[in-house]
């Protein structure tokens, strides 16, 4: 089955786009106003875009809390989704007025960056702060925009939780049971963990 992308809502009920990348690391971000509310929000277009330095992106659909928030402060804090921290993780993409704080909404514990000033989210096996480097509304083949803005910092610290460093100091990725974002309303919980080595030629 081949289908062009402007036949897709005819020839399937659900668009497979965002189940067939996937699963996606979930983008916890953290920001705070410049009047000084916390936010916290989900975003399904997030990863890691560059290292030399360490980069983070993650794309706004619609000019939300968030973008607003990155735009006056040019900050804000990735926070990693445990599985424990689904449901939380889930409450706080509730849409709710500015001026409300999402870590009293979701009722999550928050504790003061080291670099920045949004807070993190309490009980993440890791947060990683950043500063914003560069926003860009998105172009679509025709040269018009979109109504997505992708948002990119430079990571300028890294919070690891006591426990989550493992005997050879790596991030224990597998204990920190990680979930993805997948397509539809559907989440994945962290699977096995292999290893390859690069072959050398």
């Amino acid at each position: 089955m081949f289908i062009q992308a402007a036949d897709l809502r005819k020839s399937l009920k659900y668009d497979p786009f965002k189940a067939i990348i996937a699963p996606r690391p979930i983008g916890w971000i953290s920001t705070i106003s410049k009047n000084g509310v916390p936010n916290l929000a989900p975003y399904s277009f997030f990863n890691a875009v560059g290292s030399d330095p360490n980069m983070l992106g993650f794309t706004s659909s619609g000019i939300k809390h968030t973008l607003i928030n990155c735009q006056d402060t040019g900050e804000f804090v990735f926070n990693l989704v445990s599985a424990e921290l689904v449901d939380a993780m889930n409450l706080t993409s509730a849409a709710i007025a500015s001026d409300h704080n999402e870590f009293e909404f979701a009722k999550i514990g928050h504790t003061p960056s080291s670099l920045v000033k949004p807070p993190r989210v309490d009980n993440t096996p890791a947060a990683i702060e950043c500063k914003v480097t560069s926003i860009q509304r998105l172009k679509d083949l025709n040269g018009s925009d979109t109504n997505s803005w992708f948002v990119i910092g430079q990571v300028v610290g890294l919070y690891i939780a006591q426990g989550f460093v493992t005997s050879d100091n790596r991030f224990d990725t597998e204990k920190a049971n990680i979930t993805s974002r997948c397509g539809y309303m559907d989440y994945m919980r962290a699977g096995e963990l292999f290893q390859l080595e690069r072959p050398e030629i």
